[in-house]
């Protein structure tokens, strides 16, 4: 017995026996997203992760082109803003080994008018401004096209430019602004394709002046947590990512958004 004992204490000092969680304890995780609504979600599931000892330190952020230089520098160790076609951009233009590991929400692009109340009331050679980069041009391109006002030519995939147009019937000006700027300029434009996040901090009315919205089901715009390919299978992910994808942080979603924002991952409540 007194054999046993001694030997118990001997592994227990050189840690063989001791039990390792699946992330250090007390681990400080930062991760990278976008000022304004998601700093409150955020706080949510930091709450979350500090039960499973994991302190959660946010940086934000007021432009998409930030977090994934942040990130690849490791100045983050992960981040949250972005969906894959725009991650795709990024890695083409970047050569960036960065990787999504777990969704979380979806934010529809909508067409938002202060002039025109359908997509039908848009005039001959009316000004639309679309985002200037590339996986947001795109996306608000494959918009207008999905609701009549311009036809893409043929194999375009997700990433269109306004040279794509095949055809433009109102003969509609295509105006590229940043996407921070185009929400904030529509009193300037006939309609503009906004992201939500910038609609909502331009002080656009959702949903009484948009005119059009992108489908939801099987949307390919749905955002995720990112992190640096190595650290893909890091225990400390896993706990981030089971962290975000709860009910509480669906709720938060829901009500800092007011429902112009749906949470993407599977499972997750709707409403």
């Amino acid at each position: 017995m007194k054999i046993k004992s001694t030997l118990l204490s001997i592994l227990l000092a050189c840690g063989a026996l001791s039990i390792q969680p699946s992330y250090a304890a007390n681990q400080t995780v930062r991760v990278g997203i976008m000022s304004g609504e998601d700093e409150d979600v955020w706080r949510t599931v930091a709450a979350n992760a500090a039960k499973h000892g994991i302190t959660v330190k946010v940086t934000t952020f007021a432009d998409y082109t930030q977090p994934n230089e942040a990130l690849a520098q490791h100045d983050l160790d992960a981040n949250s803003f972005q969906h894959q076609p725009y991650l795709d951009a990024q890695i083409q233009a970047r050569h960036y080994a960065i990787v999504p590991v777990g969704f979380t929400y979806v934010q529809p692009i909508g067409l938002y008018s202060r002039k025109w109340k359908s997509v039908d009331a848009l005039p001959q050679n009316a000004a639309i401004g679309v985002p200037n980069d590339p996986s947001n041009e795109g996306r608000a391109l494959l918009l207008l096209q999905a609701n009549g006002v311009i036809k893409l030519r043929d194999g375009v995939g997700l990433l269109p430019t306004a040279r794509d147009i095949a055809s433009n019937p109102k003969h509609v000006q295509i105006k590229e602004l940043d996407a921070g700027i185009v929400g904030r300029a529509i009193g300037d434009l006939d309609a503009a394709v906004v992201n939500t996040d910038w609609a909502i901090k331009a002080g656009i009315q959702i949903p009484q002046e948009r005119i059009a919205q992108e489908k939801v089901p099987s949307n390919p715009y749905r955002n995720f947590i990112a992190v640096n390919a190595k650290d893909a299978k890091a225990p400390w992910v896993k706990t981030i990512v089971e962290s975000y994808q709860q009910a509480n942080v669906a709720s938060s979603i829901l009500a800092v958004y007011h429902g112009a924002t749906i949470p993407a991952w599977d499972g997750a409540p709707q409403r």
